[in-house]
């Protein structure tokens, strides 16, 4: 068996260009990686590589993500380890983005490498043959669909039926209908894709929904039970090419749950919390690893993000989690919601932050502050805020999965 993986390896080595070899010292820490990889079968590490503040600003490549990825390919363009890219954007297919990132990193991206904050959204059967109202920017309406949701209305389509909703905008306020607008069906739960384009309309819509059942041509009353909502990124920050990190969905969230509050006495409530730091984003990025790793084991995982209460927080969360289905003896790739998962071996999870995006290094003039802006539900707990290893970039991340890996 090792015979025809030690001449893969040479054969690795012998498709290195001269220009990359720069002599026998390069050669020689070229052949010890492709030997390393021979003798690991490349499944002992994977990696989750977030996207914003970590691979780009805005539309803008960070360096060090170019020079990570000559580090993480082998001559052919293959990742020698599993990757797999976790953001918590939503307003596009996975795709679409992985289109995006191939051609601004120059390195081939599958859709089965991308995990977005909607992801899970798939594994939530029980909810995909109820009529939900989707929040968000971009094509939320298909992307519902494509994830399994057969009976969807955007906030626009209920602007359309119930045209006396949105009078924030006074330039946008329609004449009174002439007849009462028939009575739509009945909305059964919300899905909170990301932040939407004009929040004061789908604010003022979302509670219209909340606080009528689900049918908003209805006076406001407070219904027995709140219809399921489910939310997607809770990044109250991120960084784009902006000096400051800009208001995220997680914000957005915030607002419409002040607002509720405000309203009704009582908290909103969340069937379900998707995208980092959710557990749920985690064991669903998981899975994708395997798959990539044409489902060999991968032992431990590196999530390097540049966010400590959404990457670091979720990371750890995840870590400890894996830690507790080890102790109680059950497989760390337990049932997922409505969805049978493969059992996997016990694995754990490295957090690495790096400096680039919404974390920047303390300095005797800005001392550093634990970032306690996470999402109500998570429990504050700094310790899940701390990262396994503080790095400058995604470069030297690499540099050291590759040290104790490769």
């Amino acid at each position: 068996m090792w015979a025809p993986r030690l001449q893969h390896a040479l054969r690795t080595v012998a498709r290195v260009p001269a220009a990359r070899q720069g002599g026998s010292a390069a050669l020689m820490w070229a052949f010890s990686r492709a030997t390393a990889r021979w003798r690991h079968g490349g499944g002992e590490a994977g990696i989750l590589l977030d996207v914003d503040g970590v691979l780009l600003r805005g539309g803008s490549v960070i360096p060090a993500a170019r020079r990570a990825f000559r580090k993480l390919l082998d001559a052919d363009g293959r990742f020698l380890l599993p990757v797999v890219f976790v953001t918590n954007a939503g307003s596009c297919q996975p795709q679409r983005k992985a289109q995006q990132l191939s051609a601004l990193l120059d390195v081939r991206i599958s859709p089965d490498q991308v995990v977005l904050s909607y992801s899970p959204l798939r594994m939530l059967s029980s909810f995909h043959d109820k009529c939900v109202l989707v929040s968000g920017q971009g094509p939320v309406s298909d992307i519902a669909r494509s994830l399994g949701f057969k009976k969807v209305v955007s906030v626009e389509q209920l602007c359309r039926q119930h045209p006396l909703l949105d009078m924030v905008d006074h330039s946008r306020r329609p004449e009174p209908p002439a007849e009462r607008p028939a009575e739509s069906t009945a909305i059964e739960a919300v899905v909170l894709f990301g932040e939407p384009v004009r929040w004061e309309t789908n604010l003022q819509l979302l509670l219209d929904v909340l606080l009528t059942d689900g049918r908003p041509s209805r006076a406001y009353r407070r219904p027995a039970r709140q219809l399921p909502v489910l939310a997607c990124n809770l990044d109250l920050l991120w960084m784009a090419q902006a000096p400051s990190p800009r208001l995220g969905h997680g914000m957005f969230l915030l607002c419409l749950e002040s607002a509720y509050k405000k309203l009704t006495g009582a908290d909103l409530r969340y069937e379900a919390l998707l995208g980092k730091p959710g557990l749920l984003t985690y064991r669903y990025a998981r899975r994708a690893l395997t798959r990539s790793n044409l489902h060999r084991r991968v032992q431990t995982i590196y999530a390097i993000g540049d966010n400590p209460m959404t990457d670091i927080y979720g990371a750890n969360l995840y870590d400890r989690y894996l830690a507790q289905q080890h102790r109680r003896g059950s497989p760390a790739g337990a049932a997922q919601p409505d969805e049978e998962e493969p059992a996997l071996p016990a694995a754990r999870c490295r957090s690495v932050l790096v400096c680039t995006g919404v974390y920047k290094r303390p300095s005797a003039s800005a001392p550093e502050s634990v970032f306690l802006h996470g999402h109500r539900d998570m429990a504050a707990e700094a310790g899940l805020a701390e990262p396994s290893y503080v790095v400058d970039d995604v470069e030297a991340a690499v540099d050291l999965v590759l040290r104790r890996h490769l």
